[in-house]
């Protein structure tokens, strides 16, 4: 008999695969039994295909610049063609610069690549799901859906709409057996947050902040990524999850 968490038969998509959280949420979802599609701008590399398949399941890579629209919709047509049953949106990208400084040309990029891409995916491979009555979409939000940050305008405005996007798709397709909500990592040691590790003053104030004591890992986003896509989070719907090390609870 199959647990709670066991994901084996589906067929799972995510984006930003080639590094970072979506390389972990690639193989965790491999682990839990999932085979597995990886998208990035080049098409994630041997590294991670060969993690997933070292847990027995398959691995397919496929590219899209997450900011080229026309790309973005041709990929969103594939996968709802491939009968993908969960779909990680994971890819993004930030630019920094204070507000008064912030180029439109980085606000329209960033706003392209983390929100109007994200739901371009979601609406093609959701209407695939609606029509088979089943299936699950997970975003990867951030703390900076619940706050301001600083020097990042284009990565807060795109992470509070997706915030809402994950509620509104979540109001219209749950009844119809598709699953929408979101993970907010905190701060993870990903290439997004480098700049803030090698601030000797930054790393300090945000790790005295967390009451974990501790820089995330990768690995503690996508174990709440395989719970949201799996039959245990059933009844969970529009949720914007929190992977912080208590970071909001400060």
């Amino acid at each position: 008999m199959s647990g709670p968490f066991d994901l084996t038969g589906r067929l799972a998509a995510v984006t930003g695969a080639s590094r970072g959280i979506g390389a972990a949420v690639a193989v965790a979802l491999a682990r839990a039994g999932a085979d597995v599609i990886g998208c990035s701008t080049r098409g994630p590399g041997g590294d991670v295909a060969a993690a997933v398949r070292a847990q027995g399941r398959s691995f397919t890579a496929l590219a899209c610049d997450l900011a080229d629209r026309a790309a973005v919709q041709q990929l969103g047509a594939d996968l709802a063609a491939r009968g993908v049953d969960l779909l990680v949106a994971n890819g993004g990208t930030i630019r920094r610069t204070p507000a008064a400084e912030h180029a439109l040309e980085d606000w329209d990029h960033v706003l392209a690549v983390d929100l109007t891409a994200q739901f371009v995916l979601a609406q093609a491979v959701g209407a695939a799901m609606l029509q088979r009555g089943s299936g699950r979409i997970v975003f990867t939000a951030s703390l900076l859906s619940f706050q301001g940050g600083i020097t990042v305008p284009g990565y807060t405005a795109a992470k509070h709409g997706l915030a809402g996007l994950t509620k509104a798709l979540a109001n219209e397709w749950s009844a119809r057996g598709v699953g929408v909500n979101a993970v907010a990592p905190g701060y993870i040691a990903t290439d997004n947050t480098a700049a803030l590790r090698e601030d000797p003053d930054r790393s300090r104030a945000i790790l005295e902040r967390i009451p974990a004591g501790r820089w995330g890992r990768a690995e503690d986003v996508a174990g709440a990524v395989v719970y949201l896509c799996s039959p245990a989070a059933e009844y969970v719907h529009g949720t914007v999850l929190p992977v912080d090390g208590g970071w909001l609870g400060r």
